[in-house]
């Protein structure tokens, strides 16, 4: 008796009758069934758009990698081209200051040429006033002479003689005594 109670209450524990399978297996079915079904209307497109949204950030990234490289490489370009402009420029301020000092050289140069040339063409003038001065100071001694001996031979001497003398006296003085 003890065993047809033990069995009993282990049928009273599960009571497992026929019913309770059927719809427990029917239960089994339908759930698989609705998770096929939420999985195909549901789930699925929801994997597709989570594996969307990853390509998509994938994408992104990459071209942020490319782009940041491009970057890098235009940045890198910009920064030769900027120390090809400083030393382009140092080549500028260079040749500049040469070609000022060989102008200013240029211009010194000019300017002592300019400076002899005045000073040569001062000197012809002054020679040339010293010669002016020497004629007039010679023709003023030939006509004090003139007087002075016309004075003189005035009594004694008629023209002829007294031209006479002036000539004589003029070559025994000479040019020398005019010039110095």
């Amino acid at each position: 008796m003890i065993l047809a109670t033990e069995t009993e209450g282990l049928s009273r524990l599960f009571d497992l009758d026929f019913q309770l399978l059927a719809d427990t297996v029917l239960m089994i079915i339908a759930m698989f069934v609705l998770f096929l079904v939420a999985s195909h209307f549901l789930f699925n497109p929801v994997r597709k758009l989570l594996n969307d949204r990853k390509e998509k950030i994938k994408g992104e990234l990459d071209q942020a990698e490319a782009d940041q490289k491009s970057a890098a490489q235009t940045r890198a370009l910009y920064e030769e081209k900027l120390s090809q402009a400083g030393k382009e420029a140092e080549a500028i301020l260079a040749d500049a200051r040469k070609r000022g000092m060989e102008n200013e050289a240029k211009i010194v140069a000019e300017a002592k040429q300019e400076a002899a040339r005045i000073l040569e063409t001062a000197r012809k003038e002054a020679e040339l006033e010293k010669q002016k001065l020497a004629d007039e100071v010679k023709r003023e001694m030939i006509a004090v002479a003139s007087v002075m001996a016309a004075q003189i031979v005035q009594a004694n001497i008629d023209t002829n003689a007294q031209h006479e003398l002036i000539d004589k006296t003029l070559k025994e003085i000479g040019d020398s005594t005019w010039l110095s």
